[in-house]
């Protein structure tokens, strides 16, 4: 997933998700919604055809806004992987 960083300042984050569309982008929203350290986080997906989602976070003063994004992409993946099909 290739992403592009939009904003960066303060408690505010935008990112540009390369490819990606909105299975990703809603299991992001869900899980940084749930975190208490964040104030709001949605996407955008802009034209189907012409825009590439953004993923937008705020969070609460004091915290840092790519390190929860990074966790909760630990967390994601941890989940993901622990999955068994039978």
């Amino acid at each position: 997933m290739a992403i592009k960083v939009l904003l960066n300042e303060g408690n505010e984050l935008r990112i540009r998700l390369i490819g990606e569309n909105h299975t990703a982008l809603q299991l992001f929203r869900a899980q940084l919604n749930d975190n208490k350290d964040v104030e709001y986080s949605n996407y955008f997906t802009g034209h189907p055809g012409l825009d590439e989602p953004e993923l937008y976070l705020r969070v609460k003063k004091g915290k840092n806004a790519i390190k929860i994004l990074k966790s909760i992409s630990t967390d994601l993946v941890s989940e993901f992987s622990s999955i068994k099909l039978s």
